[in-house]
């Protein structure tokens, strides 16, 4: 091997490549002498150009030194260069085998992790593959567990469903029917069920075994229930049991006993539920039949056959036959009064029939309508609402309620037959309305056939009663009737009571029918009222007894709190017509010559000379109406005082009368004026201030 070069060889190496590169410079730069030569000016000054910006080649041109000799400056300072390197690296040589040898160590220790971590790649790799594998038997020991527990669950429930407990055996057979006989009697029902419904459970072993002690269970809970339900129902027969509180408290507490009947004893359940039906059919029945027994006993007549409007008082022999009881009722027959109140108290529980018979009260019969059906409709919503809760069945009703419905209609078609009492009538028609209204509000449809029969049996009877009034009153017996006595008429305060009263309960409802035969009544009383005032000889005395008449029917009208209807109308106009009658006929009974002689003279405007009043025809009324006219206006005052019944329409048909004898008098004070010596009567002329005052007098003092 040869040796090394040592670092003077290598230098002196260097060295003669370094001189050999100069010659060969100096040889390129002769020829790029001669070449430049060859180069146009224009080259030379191009490289001038880019070169003279340039800070050695400028310091260069500026010192006028030569190229060449710049050169081997440079290649003398590159040398130097080159030795100064040469001694770094030299310096440096140590540290730089040092770093050799740590490059080498830490190559070793790299080849060595490299080679323990290929084998943990390996490792790994085994791992992964391990861990698949694990990964797998998981999942198929998740699927088997899966599986298992399905199987288990189905399994657990189709034992559980299918066991027969022995205490739920204990239960049914030898425990008593509480909330624990309801909750065993449900699991019973859904083992039934399953034995039945279940495909599988058919196809079971196990059905075998367990069947028929299943069998045996229902059989015993059947019995059991059925004697224990039909206890309850028994209950319900015995007298004074609250049936509600009852059904409420006892028999809903057991409803499911219903249920698993109607389930799994079809003919048991029918049993019942006809046991039930029977049950509440006669306990109603007997309930509502000894209820109507003793309202009958506080009923209180109020009208019969004889009372009708046209019908004379004393041919009706009640004056004899009736107690003081009888006879202060006898107002209710045509006046509604206090009877209007039964619609006020619609809502009010039913009487207490022993209370009031202790205190001896009285009712009519519309009170007693009210309290019976009162009882019935809520009897019925308590009946409808359990026996849909307790069967599940709302047909239910029709059968139980037969029995008390026929009963209440028994009773009511016989009252009906027999009343005449068009007042207490109209008052159960209005209490059957108000009564459908509270059924519709509660929701409860089971009653809605029987409220529109009894609606329908009312109005036909009303009409029949009504009939027969405006009959009376069309076939009176007008010499019968008639009394000598300018005074109002009771068939006429009859009249005007009872349509008072019917005007008044049909303010609410309108009935157009009730209205048209208001008017016929209002028609057939007014020519029986006329028929009665031709009966007196005077047809001052017959006006005075028609306008008393009239008088009092609008006073009745208006006292009733009702508009009166077109009937009050009516009677206005009349009334007014028949005063304009009175006051003239009034007048001319006292002043006669004065009120013939105004309306026998033409207007002083349109008469004629010989048509025109003289003095001598003017004087004589003058005189006597000086003479008399205050005595004849006291008079007038009396007679009106003792005509007429109502002392404030007495005093308007005075003041009226007044009025007119003023227009009268003044009528005869402008004839005069008018008159070729008229002045003469000047002084027998009384003025007009001071009848004006007289008048004014009589208004003050009334």
């Amino acid at each position: 091997m040869d040796a090394a070069p040592t670092a003077a060889e290598a230098h002196d190496g260097q060295r003669e490549r370094f001189d050999l590169g100069v010659l060969v410079g100096d040889l390129a730069l002769d020829e790029d002498v001669a070449s430049d030569e060859d180069e146009s000016l224009e080259g030379l000054r191009q490289e001038l150009d880019d070169c003279k910006d340039d800070e050695e080649v400028a310091n260069i041109l500026a010192n006028g030194i030569k190229l060449r000799d710049y050169t081997k400056g440079v290649e003398n300072n590159i040398r130097q260069i080159e030795l100064d390197s040469i001694q770094d690296y030299i310096g440096e040589s140590e540290n730089l085998v040092s770093l050799h040898d740590q490059i080498r160590d830490c190559d070793n220790i790299l080849s060595q992790m490299e080679t323990v971590l290929t084998g943990f790649q390996t490792e790994i790799g085994s791992i992964s593959s391990e861990i698949k594998v694990l990964q797998e038997k998981s999942m198929d020991m998740g699927l088997k567990l899966k599986n298992r527990k399905a199987a288990e669950s189905k399994l657990s429930k189709f034992v559980e469903d299918i066991i027969v407990p022995p205490r739920m055996i204990d239960i049914i057979v030898d425990g008593e029917v509480n909330d624990e006989y309801m909750k065993t009697l449900e699991t019973l029902s859904r083992k039934i069920k399953f034995i039945e419904v279940d495909a599988m459970v058919k196809s079971s072993k196990a059905l075998k075994d367990v069947q028929p002690e299943v069998e045996r269970l229902r059989q015993k809970a059947v019995s059991k229930i059925f004697e224990f339900v039909i206890q309850k129902f028994y209950a319900l027969r015995k007298p004074k049991t609250n049936i509600q509180i009852l059904q409420q408290s006892v028999l809903l507490k057991y409803k499911y006993t219903i249920v698993f009947l109607k389930e799994h004893a079809k003919e048991i359940y029918a049993e019942v539920r006809a046991a039930y039906i029977d049950t509440m059919n006669k306990v109603l029945s007997a309930h509502f039949r000894a209820y109507i027994q003793a309202l009958e006993k506080l009923q209180l007549d109020i009208a019969t056959s004889t009372d009708l409007l046209g019908v004379e008082t004393r041919s009706t022999g009640f004056l004899f036959s009736m107690g003081k009881e009888s006879l202060k009722t006898r107002s209710s027959v045509f006046a509604l009064g206090e009877r209007i109140n039964i619609l006020k108290e619609i809502d009010q529980p039913a009487l207490i029939p022993h209370i009031a018979e202790a205190k001896s009260q009285k009712y009519p019969y519309e009170v007693l309508f009210r309290s019976l059906q009162k009882l019935l409709i809520d009897t019925a919503t308590s009946e409808y609402l359990f026996s849909d809760d307790f069967f599940g069945e709302e047909s239910l009703f029709n059968d139980i309620f037969a029995g008390p419905i026929q009963v209440v209609d028994e009773h009511f078609n016989a009252v009906l037959l027999n009343c005449y009492d068009a007042i207490g009538i109209m008052l159960m028609i209005r209490i059957i309305h108000q009564h459908q209204l509270i059924m519709f509000k509660r929701r409860i449809p089971c009653l809605d056939s029987y409220l529109d029969k009894v609606n329908l049996s009312l109005w036909p009877r009303f009409k029949m009663v009504f009939d027969l009034h405006l009959n009376s009153l069309r076939n009176a017996n007008v010499k019968t009737l008639w009394e000598d006595d300018v005074h109002p008429h009771y068939v006429i305060r009859r009249y005007a009571e009872f349509t008072a009263s019917l005007v008044h309960l049909n303010v609410e409802y309108g009935d157009g029918q009730l209205d048209l035969n208001l008017e016929r009544l209002r028609m057939a009383v007014e020519e029986l009222l006329v028929k009665l005032a031709k009966m007196f000889p005077k047809q001052k005395l017959q006006t005075v007894f028609l306008i008393n008449n009239y008088d009092l029917t609008i006073s009745i009208l208006k006292e009733a709190g009702t508009e009166g209807g077109k009937a009050q109308v009516h009677f206005e106009e009349v009334l007014k017509s028949n005063i304009s009658v009175y006051v003239e006929e009034l007048l001319l009974e006292h002043f006669s010559d004065l009120i013939k002689f105004v309306k026998s003279r033409p207007s002083e405007d349109t008469a004629s000379s010989s048509d025109k009043a003289s003095v001598s025809d003017v004087e004589p009324l003058v005189k006597d109406f000086a003479g008399r006219w205050k005595a004849a206006i006291e008079l007038m005052h009396k007679d009106v005082i003792t005509s007429f019944s109502n002392f404030l329409c007495g005093m308007e048909i005075l003041k009226a009368a007044l009025t007119q004898l003023l227009l009268y008098y003044t009528r005869i004070t402008e004839c005069v004026k008018k008159i070729n010596g008229g002045s003469a009567l000047n002084k027998d002329l009384v003025s007009i201030s001071s009848i004006l005052y007289e008048i004014k007098k009589y208004s003050r003092t009334f």
